[in-house]
């Protein structure tokens, strides 16, 4: 079985890691906002992180995606979290989990075919 093109999984990274920002963005300002915290703090503490390897992803860098998927598995579990406990957000936890699982498994492979 052939791996796909590091290009193609580039894009897969991408996806997943702006998909997850932009559905985190969404979500939380207009399509579910919490209850119980303000909006700009639940904005820092979720979507604040997803700009440190931003830079390295958009240069290729391996070692920059390689470390992301620690942050990715972060976003995988608080979206299987709130798609168990939200029933009025179980969609929008279940696509961050979708998107997650994308960045994290793209990442792995892209390193993984691009070992020197």
């Amino acid at each position: 079985m052939t791996m796909p093109s590091s290009r193609f999984l580039y894009s897969l990274i991408l996806t997943g890691h702006l998909g997850t920002l932009i559905l985190l963005v969404a979500w939380y300002s207009w399509l579910a906002p919490s209850e119980y915290f303000p909006v700009s703090l639940v904005l820092l503490v979720l979507v604040l992180p997803l700009f440190a390897p931003l830079r390295g992803l958009l240069h290729r860098r391996r070692y920059t995606i390689a470390w992301s998927c620690f942050l990715a598995l972060l976003y995988f579990t608080h979206g299987v979290v709130e798609a168990y406990v939200s029933e009025t957000a179980r969609h929008l936890g279940l696509l961050e989990v979708v998107f997650s699982s994308l960045w994290f498994l793209a990442a792995m492979a892209y390193v993984r075919t691009t070992a020197a």
